[in-house]
């Protein structure tokens, strides 16, 4: 009787185990503040995002946002226009989420570089 009630410990524990695994596994839906390193210094961008499925819609700033979000890592393309710069380009966005940070690279027109971004406190 003893290793019944052992294996059903056992099984209990892993099933509440790979649910809290399942539950916790974050996206990148809400709020987020992003900061640009772009050549003429930094760019704070604000966005806010919706996961669905896999798919991702929201805004950034002004711009709808279209991309995917799959095991930690973002994946945005969409059209923007840049005031700054004075042209409509596609923006891309790729990054991982570590942390409740994303961290990655984006790319406009001929421009490119790094971010980071957080959700606003």
């Amino acid at each position: 009787m003893g290793k019944v009630i052992s294996l059903g410990f056992v099984t209990l524990c892993l099933t509440l185990g790979l649910q809290t695994a399942v539950a916790a596994d974050p996206d990148v839906s809400g709020k987020w503040h992003f900061v640009l390193d772009t050549p003429g210094g930094d760019r704070e961008v604000d966005a806010e995002f919706v996961v669905d499925s896999g798919k991702v819609t929201g805004k950034w700033g002004a711009s709808d946002v279209a991309g995917t979000y799959a095991d930690g890592k973002l994946s945005l393309a969409f059209s923007m226009t840049s005031e700054e710069a004075g042209e409509t380009s596609t923006m891309k966005i790729t990054g991982k989420l570590d942390n409740d940070v994303l961290n990655g690279d984006w790319e406009f027109s001929s421009y490119s570089g790094t971010y980071k971004a957080a959700r606003p406190k």
